[in-house]
């Protein structure tokens, strides 16, 4: 049986369906438009995707406590219209033929630190709207909309560019961000103004490291910290060595490299789906910890790739086993976080961890890519393969309980 989770939690997930849809939509949109556009050589396309992530994380530090003891939803619209005029100004540009290289780096730089703030209110926004034995299962709908998502907005994106010029995801993913400012401020209600502690935040870079001092003293959460940054750096920094070999030296076809990405995606569905009742029978550690152990082995398999259909057949396999894994321990996770953050710390302990997820990515694909190019591909894919399932070790051993907040707050 479906359960409802009101009117106010609808109106949160449809903007946060249609603000996911335009992202994939445009997916790696800024390297092709960079490539098609401005005939931009790989240096450049790497710049540009890592500078994006790291100095936009950089510029993101001081929002956490910016944010913390603001309203959220005012400052998520605040985002959302911050993102939409940053990517309309590309369009704009293109148009008027004065699109530059800088231009880009710019945009990128701020829609990445905007994320980071629009993120991290979120998921305080989420807390406040929804019960507390409900958020497993607004995460599992969050989890299926991004896996959805994920499916079909690169090929539509792809298609739309083919079709109507390299800028046209990119106008479509600033629509969606002025449509989801329209969802969130449809919410409807009075948002109280957060209260402070009895003890204020300590001002200046005490309380800009708030959010990583909060992370590293928490027994429960310090673990899968260092877990999940680590597996999404070494996940994403593999990615594009995996579309030079399967694209280059394997000589798979471009659709069928977008098959072998797309296909998996019902796998994120089936995840989120499973998250609930296995959590019911089997209880929330014992579920992330193996689904975070299962997501880790994974990958490996993709250092085996070679020509031909069995080829593609095991990088489907893979990366299906992989999401479906991914599907079941995201939303798993990330109600346990919640739960275990108190209400004053939400904001800079999301944004301490979303900082330091995008900063690693930024770091481990540029390190990652040197790797190749001492090595090969192949040998770097599995260097990062090997890497993840020792990742696992990390994750935490002993149950926590939410009395910790307390101890810790």
């Amino acid at each position: 049986m479906r359960r409802s989770l009101g009117r106010q939690f609808r109106w949160f997930w449809a903007a946060y369906a249609v603000s996911t849809f335009g992202t994939w939509l445009a997916f790696d949109a800024f390297a092709l438009i960079a490539i098609l556009a401005l005939h931009a050589g790989p240096t450049e396309v790497s710049v540009l995707a890592a500078a994006g992530l790291a100095v936009g994380a950089v510029v993101a530090v001081p929002l956490g406590p910016w944010v913390e003891f603001r309203r959220k939803r005012p400052v998520m619209i605040a985002m959302d219209l911050i993102r939409f005029a940053a990517l309309m100004s590309v369009p704009a540009a293109y148009v008027l033929g004065w699109l530059s290289f800088a231009q880009l780096l710019v945009v990128a730089v701020v829609v990445g630190a905007a994320d980071i703030a629009f993120t991290a209110a979120s998921g305080a926004c989420l807390k406040s709207l929804v019960r507390s034995e409900d958020l497993l299962v607004a995460n599992g709908r969050f989890e299926a909309t991004t896996w959805t998502a994920t499916a079909l907005g690169p090929p539509l994106g792809t298609a739309a560019i083919g079709l109507m010029g390299p800028v046209t995801s990119v106008a479509a993913n600033a629509v969606s961000f002025l449509l989801s400012a329209v969802g969130i401020r449809a919410i409807g209600g009075r948002e109280p103004r957060p209260a402070r502690t009895a003890t204020p935040p300590r001002p200046g870079a005490g309380e800009l490291l708030e959010g990583w001092r909060y992370i590293l003293a928490s027994p429960a959460l310090r673990p899968l910290f260092f877990n999940t940054v680590l597996v999404s750096g070494l996940i994403m920094a593999a990615l594009p060595l995996l579309a030079i070999l399967m694209l280059g030296d394997l000589g798979f076809a471009p659709w069928q490299y977008g098959l072998a990405f797309g296909l998996p995606c019902i796998g994120g569905l089936i995840g989120s789906r499973l998250a609930r009742p296995l959590l019911a029978r089997f209880g929330q550690h014992k579920v992330m910890l193996t689904a975070g152990t299962l997501r880790a082995c994974w990958p490996l398999g993709l250092a085996f790739v070679h020509p031909g259909p069995t080829g593609l057949f095991l990088v489907i396999a893979v990366e299906l086993g992989l999401i479906t894994c991914m599907g079941v321990f995201n939303p798993v996770f990330a109600t346990y976080r919640l739960e275990r953050l108190p209400s004053d710390r939400v904001v800079r302990t999301l944004s301490a961890w979303s900082i330091t997820s995008k900063a690693t990515v930024a770091v481990m694909t540029g390190v990652w890519g040197l790797l190749a190019g001492l090595t090969s591909p192949r040998i770097a894919i599995a260097i990062a393969g090997l890497l993840l399932m020792a990742t696992s070790l990390l994750l935490p051993r002993h149950d926590r309980t939410p009395s910790e907040r307390q101890t810790l707050a």
